[in-house]
């Protein structure tokens, strides 16, 4: 009787106790070293969510810079807007009052001649407390310096006892409102008398060297 010769169909003896797994060639390549793919896909968005976060914020940086310069420029524009609105109110309050000046002047009048009374006396006091609330302010007294810059000099003369220019008497009160000088003060002022020297002449250093040195000597 003759042997059968295995085929190549029949599986190799396989040890006891050893798996299937075993008698796979140990040739194959190994996908443990290589990162999974989910893990590259992750990274991806982390990376793009994070260029979008920095975009985002740089859009927010800018429209806040836009918003504080809008503020700003608002806040500029109210200024300016209360700035010229006070202006305005002030340069029509000295006006409504420089049309009152000849009222008050006449009441002025009135009152130093005496003829300020009854009912005349009650409305003229009261024109005055509303133009003084109002902001109106009378200046110019006599004594006081001569100021070019709110005196009106009408009349000059000279005086032995004074000694700069001064205003010795107001012959029509001046106003101001506020800042705003409506009108100087009409004064006559005094100067004091040219060629004025000292009241003994004979204390001068001249003298006194005469004094000492005797005078002059007799021949």
């Amino acid at each position: 009787m003759t042997e059968e010769t295995p085929g190549f169909d029949e599986k190799p003896d396989v040890p006891s106790g050893a798996t299937s797994d075993d008698a796979e060639p140990k040739g194959a390549p190994s996908s443990e070293g290589a990162p999974p793919a989910g893990d590259a896909n992750a990274a991806a968005q982390v990376a793009g969510l994070t260029a979008q976060l920095d975009q985002v914020r740089t859009a927010l940086g800018e429209r806040t810079a836009d918003l504080q310069r809008l503020q700003a420029e608002y806040q500029n524009y109210r200024r300016r807007v209360e700035r010229d609105r006070i202006t305005v109110k002030e340069i029509a309050i000295a006006s409504l009052l420089s049309e009152l000046l000849p009222v008050l002047d006449d009441i002025g009048r009135a009152r130093e001649h005496g003829e300020l009374v009854g009912g005349f006396k009650s409305v003229a006091e009261s024109l005055e407390t509303v133009a003084a609330k109002m902001g109106l302010q009378q200046f110019g007294k006599e004594g006081e310096p001569f100021d070019p810059m709110i005196h009106e000099a009408l009349m000059h003369s000279y005086a032995p006892d004074v000694t700069e220019t001064t205003c010795v008497a107001i012959l029509q009160p001046g106003y101001r409102f506020g800042e705003r000088n409506l009108r100087p003060a009409r004064v006559a002022v005094a100067e004091p008398q040219p060629g004025a020297t000292q009241a003994d002449k004979g204390d001068s250093p001249e003298s006194a060297d005469g004094k000492e040195n005797g005078g002059p000597e007799e021949g």
